[in-house]
């Protein structure tokens, strides 16, 4: 956790916030390990006498959720998980742990993830076929809905292993922070911020993998950082940031709604919003009744998630409509392929849409 990103953003106990007993900017409590104004280990607590929570700063990573007992015990096996096992061995475990177990989610998460993001890097990866970098390629074209409108800090929600947070910062100077609920995913993004390395689980097929390992840097790295945060209960102040991107996760939380209310309480007025979505509804994720679209045939959109979305948009006219979050951009196709494993790939026809915030006494468009 740098310094800079906690003393400028100051993040709020996310505890009582989602308690609504206010917004209590948490303290560092103690430093047991520490590199270049960069906090390694540590603990963060909150000073109001009612709450007095703590979280835990592990491999540089605050976890700040608001039942973080709860998100501790859920992810106690990613939190000691080992990331120094030959690959023979990891290989063998792979083999006892067998298809579906926590060892092996992991890893084919980060697979998918890692190579969409960094295999473009790869010297071994074979060039042809499907390319990787869907995800920065898709924030190019989010960037440019917006008619030049952005700046700084910036929050990259469910920013996965971190690629399209370390290409924000290239956009501007200021700071920009990723966040995400996959510890797995976060240490891989903190290691390619301090040591300009990513070694990741390539899947070949199965729970057979191989290990790739290689450089990579990006300009502006320096203002960029990574934290354990819930899209649902973002723990920062009203109007926190000038902008917010979050690629690919409306669909992948349990109340899209309440996100998009998120995200407008964070973003000062005349801030950019950048989403996109595949509309790919599960509900693993999210219960039915609160998908956008998907569900019902019945309605003027008749199951269509695209007219909804925009309904729920400023100016839509739906009850429910996100008021301070206006559409001002969007391209309605764009296609994203997602690597499982050789043989399987994984088409997306996404949706990108630039949104700006907006004062929610101002007068809307209709």
């Amino acid at each position: 956790m740098r310094r800079r990103h906690f003393e400028t953003l100051r993040p709020i106990c996310p505890r009582c916030r989602a308690q609504g007993a206010g917004d209590h900017p948490l303290r560092l409590a103690a430093v047991f390990e520490e590199s270049d104004a960069d906090v390694l280990s540590g603990v963060l607590h909150c000073p109001d006498a009612a709450c007095q929570r703590e979280f835990p700063v592990l491999d540089g990573i605050p976890l700040l959720v608001p039942d973080v007992q709860r998100y501790v015990a859920d992810n106690l096996f990613y939190l000691n998980a080992r990331d120094d096992l030959p690959p023979a061995i990891a290989s063998l475990l792979g083999d006892c742990a067998g298809s579906g177990s926590v060892f092996d989610v992991a890893r084919q998460h980060l697979s998918i993830y890692a190579w969409d993001g960094f295999a473009e890097f790869d010297a071994a990866e074979a060039s042809g076929g499907i390319e990787p970098g869907a995800v920065a390629r898709c924030l190019e074209r989010a960037l440019g809905l917006t008619g030049g409108r952005g700046g700084s800090p910036i929050v990259d929600v469910g920013c996965a292993v971190g690629r399209s947070t370390f290409e924000l910062a290239n956009h501007v100077d200021g700071l920009v922070l990723g966040v995400d609920l996959s510890i797995p995913m976060l240490r891989l993004a903190r290691e390619a911020l301090r040591h300009g390395t990513v070694r990741y689980p390539r899947r070949r097929v199965g729970v057979v993998y191989d290990v790739r390992e290689f450089p990579v840097s990006f300009a502006g790295s320096e203002r960029v950082d990574f934290w354990a945060c819930d899209a649902l209960a973002l723990p920062f102040t009203d109007g926190a940031f000038a902008q917010a991107v979050a690629l690919n996760v409306l669909d992948c939380v349990a109340s899209p709604l309440d996100m998009l209310s998120g995200l407008a309480r964070v973003l000062r007025p005349g801030a950019s919003a950048l989403l996109s979505t595949p509309y790919d509804w599960s509900p693993g994720a999210t219960a039915p009744p609160a998908w956008i679209g998907g569900h019902s045939q019945r309605g003027e959109e008749r199951g269509a998630s695209e007219p909804l979305l925009r309904r729920l948009l400023r100016g839509g006219g739906h009850p429910l409509e996100v008021r301070e979050l206006r559409l001002v951009g969007e391209l309605e196709h764009f296609p994203w392929h997602a690597r499982l494993h050789d043989r399987a790939l994984v088409s997306y026809d996404v949706h990108v849409i630039a949104l700006e915030s907006v004062e929610r006494d101002e007068p809307a468009a209709r």
